[in-house]
């Protein structure tokens, strides 16, 4: 690994373990969780998180940054929240449908590259981190071929979080 990608990858995990506000402690002297709550005003600035964090990593890779797509972000957010029907992360929607046709199906003009998914409760940049940790998923979001992103969730009332993110040409 390069020094600046190191480098930026260790300032988005460091950003990832942060927390504002109180931290409240329980009787044995351990943090209570929070649970991570998007709210309606939160779209834009979780969006742009992520993003920003993705061309972040990309940069310090000497990769071309990538920009939002409105269709591939219509393709993830139709997938986050059918992974929430179904109750499981998985790449097929309850219709059978793939990735690519999930796509497609926005009439995306280019061509689809790759889907991340999660289901957490981690917020977007800690999920960032853990798709990273991965060959598979950090080769989505590092793929020199990439130009744009997609990137939606779907929170149910408990805290849960069923992320995707997909790339394209």
């Amino acid at each position: 690994m390069n020094k600046p990608f190191s480098a930026v990858l260790a300032a988005v995990l460091m950003l990832a373990a942060c927390q504002t506000g109180q931290v409240q402690l329980a009787s044995d002297g351990r943090a209570v969780p929070q649970a991570y709550v998007i709210g309606p005003g939160d779209v834009g600035r979780v969006t742009y998180s992520m993003v920003d964090s993705i061309n972040a990593l990309r940069s310090a890779k000497g990769l071309a940054p990538l920009t939002l797509d409105a269709q591939l972000t219509a393709a993830a957010a139709t997938h986050s929240r059918d992974m929430h029907l179904q109750n499981r992360p998985w790449h097929f929607g309850s219709d059978g449908s793939s990735p690519l046709l999930r796509v497609q199906r926005t009439g995306y003009p280019g061509k689809m590259l790759g889907e991340n998914i999660s289901e957490t409760y981690e917020n977007e940049r800690e999920t960032l981190a853990a798709w990273m940790q991965v060959a598979d998923t950090r080769g989505v979001i590092l793929d020199p071929a990439a130009m744009k992103v997609g990137f939606s969730w779907f929170q149910e009332p408990s805290g849960k979080l069923w992320w995707t993110l997909v790339t394209g040409s």
